[in-house]
């Protein structure tokens, strides 16, 4: 018996993972009251993407999927109309920005004043993101983890 393999390319999720998110989001909601809630917000984030343009739809889905992976206690959750992610008060820690929402010529990956990102008298908040490569997910898991430590 051969093992059934999804794949994932960079035009975003493969219909196995969605089809598992969505699965997700149903054990959530049967979780009770605080499940229903990420399950919620987990639609919320989910629907936005696909609302998206391709381009912004695939950053958006690999920045999920990424999130999700390297911070699995944040609460997705869409605010201002974007995909975020917050700590367990209910403050963004994280979000993103696709270029269509206010016509930029690049999506960005920000993060708010409770990340823990501070390094001196100044540091970015804030990365213009326009394509996904190795090297931007490792970079996207570093600050992701450090903003969440």
């Amino acid at each position: 018996m051969s093992a059934k393999t999804t794949t994932t390319t960079s035009d975003g999720f493969s219909p196995e993972e969605r089809a598992a998110m969505k699965e997700r989001a149903s054990e959530l909601r049967a979780e009770g009251k605080k499940g229903a809630k990420k399950a919620d917000g987990l639609q919320a984030i989910l629907d936005r993407i696909a609302q998206m343009a391709p381009e912004d739809r695939a950053l958006a889905e690999r920045v999920h999927v990424t999130v999700t992976a390297a911070a699995p206690d944040l609460m997705p959750k869409t605010w201002y109309g974007m995909p975020a992610y917050a700590n367990a008060d209910g403050k963004i820690v994280v979000f993103f920005q696709d270029s269509g929402k206010f016509n930029y010529r690049y999506s960005t990956l920000g993060f708010q004043d409770t990340a823990n990102l501070d390094d001196g008298d100044l540091w970015p908040v804030s990365y213009a993101l326009q394509k996904w490569t190795p090297a931007v997910e490792k970079r996207v898991i570093e600050l992701v983890k450090a903003a969440v430590s």
